[in-house]
């Protein structure tokens, strides 16, 4: 069996430290334990590396992460001295192993020649992306698992654009990996003998000020900071990642000085102490921040994740309580503001445009044309996002990018980086709680308001975990039988579409016409609704996840509920 022989080949190879053989030995009587961490070596996909830490090939540990940057390095040395020099931005966050995988990524470039710059801290996702733009590299990686739960890790791969290594490169990275051996085909340069040969050098304050400058600058009434900005109580979590330094920090620059940060959540700890897992979608998260909130009236309450690419937000109702609002409440709130503030200063143009994912909400749509913008779909995975961007910018089309964003919590309101910025979000998503108290409303008011002025749409995203071998091949089972067998009605309630994003093709269920929908192949399952609205299938790209999207435009959030849990109910019935 192929993956016995890979478990006997890490045993017996002189690269292994005796650390990782021992808990190796330690699976000897477990074939099922070996088959797990051997039958695959971990994917190096558009999102890089992401995986359940540990010893084996289909684990995150430090030689497949040397393995995925000796791939990265052979990636940029065919690329020519220049690309070599440009270098390598590295940054982590506050996982396990997060600043060994860091240090080892820098060494084994070093031993190509390649310069890097890593921070001295652990800094998150959106200031690596700044920092391999001001720093001009060719290059940047970023060790986070997100908001994984504490026994993930990853190794994304950024690209000179500052936004994840698209498709092509990354293709061209995984091909160098694929044809090398983990051991006998990476290099190492000794820590210190890179620093003494100018191959490693320290990045810190100087960087993040930078950075910092540019996110004040997304401000649309920094003039809150005379009266309301003093007067709003914030909550804040980093929930124990990379978040409260540069939160903190642009918050007391902007003029909020009434800022409460979760004690027991505030330093950084790989193993989320608090939480089940540290992600701010989930309200568990924030039973802290909500037990802090009611003691002093807090206005708002934001967390960020581990490496503060996405942020969740509780709003206060009337009685005192918090109640979370979604990714996509929170990215329409924020475009409606974004795009009202810059009609007000007659900012917009006839070619200016917003971006979201296809699975976000159809509600953006109805924002777009009521301020004029153009409105961009594209594939979940921000890196969509930013070819939007790069696309203008290369070809110096018309238009200014004012707002993107996912209904997974992440959004980008510049164009200074360009991956999702939890730093720039948490900032606007004060500014406008700060706003609003001006006229005595909350950002509760704010989406009923939003609501009232475009119509009612409530989305709704269900991830079933599945891991392992059998979860894997489950999820396959599960996206070839909606392939094979597409919905045309789910639960009494009509389609009228089928968007089959693998094949690029979309069928118009009432006139049986099939045309391309001019999307590069991805394994989505779209259905539209007959009156508006979707049903989406997709597994997770980053997690083992089936994922159901599902978008009802509606008379009421009552009715919208009870639509998808009808919705819900009968495709897990039929698909699980």
């Amino acid at each position: 069996m192929e993956y016995m022989k890979k478990w006997e080949y890490w045993l017996s190879s002189p690269v292994v430290d005796e650390k990782t053989k021992a808990e190796l030995n330690k699976i000897a009587d477990n074939p099922r334990e070996i088959e797990e961490r051997f039958y695959k070596d971990l994917e190096f996909g558009t999102a890089g590396l992401r995986g359940v830490l540990g010893a084996g090939s289909n684990r995150m540990n430090i030689y497949t992460v040397r393995k995925a940057t000796q791939g990265l390095a052979n990636y940029i040395v065919s690329r020519g001295k220049d690309a070599m020099e440009r270098g390598v931005a590295i940054s982590y966050d506050s996982r396990h192993f997060s600043p060994e995988f860091a240090y080892e990524s820098a060494c084994v470039l070093a031993a190509s020649g390649i310069k890097t710059y890593v921070f001295d801290m652990l800094h998150p996702v959106p200031i690596l992306s700044f920092a391999v733009r001001y720093l001009n590299c060719y290059n940047g990686i970023m060790i986070t698992a997100s908001h994984n739960p504490a026994r993930y890790n990853g190794y994304k791969v950024y690209g000179s654009d500052g936004a994840q290594l698209n498709v092509a490169d990354s293709n061209v990275v995984l091909d160098y990996i694929n044809n090398m051996d983990i051991f006998n085909d990476v290099s190492v340069m000794d820590l210190e003998q890179a620093k003494s040969k100018g191959l490693i050098n320290i990045i810190g304050k100087d960087v993040r000020d930078a950075y910092l400058e540019e996110v004040l600058k997304c401000r649309k009434n920094p003039d809150v900071a005379i009266d309301t900005a003093k007067e709003i109580k914030i909550v804040y979590t980093p929930f124990h990642g990379s978040g409260l330094t540069p939160v903190t920090e642009v918050l007391a620059a902007a003029g909020y000085t009434n800022v409460h940060v979760v004690a027991e959540q505030a330093e950084p700890n790989p193993d989320f102490i608090t939480v089940k897992s540290p992600n701010p979608e989930d309200k568990e998260g924030f039973y802290l921040a909500i037990e802090q909130a009611e003691r002093i009236g807090a206005d708002v309450i934001l967390g960020t994740d581990p490496d503060a690419d996405r942020v969740g937000v509780l709003v206060k109702n009337p009685d005192g309580s918090y109640d979370v609002l979604t990714g996509n409440q929170t990215g329409v709130l924020l475009a409606d503001y974004i795009l009202s503030s810059a009609e007000k200063n007659g900012e917009i143009g006839e070619d200016d445009y917003i971006v979201k994912s296809i699975v976000s909400t159809g509600l953006t749509q109805r924002i777009a044309d009521r301020y004029g913008v153009k409105l961009y779909d594209v594939y979940t995975g921000f890196k969509f996002i930013a070819e939007v961007i790069k696309n203008h910018e290369d070809k110096n089309l018309p238009g200014k990018y004012h707002f993107g964003f996912e209904e997974s919590y992440g959004s980008l309101p510049g164009t200074y980086a360009r991956d999702k910025d939890a730093v720039a979000a948490t900032l606007l998503l004060c500014e406008l709680v700060a706003v609003l108290k001006r006229s005595g409303k909350t950002l509760s008011d704010a989406m009923r308001d939003l609501y009232k002025k475009y119509g009612y749409v409530v989305e709704r995203v269900v991830s079933v975990t599945l891991e392992g071998i059998d979860g894997m091949q489950q999820i396959k089972a599960i996206m070839d039988k909606v392939e094979a067998e597409p919905f045309r009605t789910i639960a009494d309630i009509s389609l009228s579409a089928f968007r089959n994003y693998k094949k690029d093709t979309r069928e118009d269920y009432e006139t049986g016409s099939i045309t391309p929908i001019g999307f590069e192949p991805s394994n989505v399952m779209y259905f539209e609704m007959s009156g508006g609205g979707f049903v989406v299938v997709r597994p997770s790209g980053t997690e083992p996840k089936i994922k159901f999207y599902y978008s009802v435009p509606c008379e009421s959030m009552e009715e919208g509920n009870a639509i998808i849990d009808k919705l819900d109910a009968e495709v897990k019935r039929i698909l699980l």
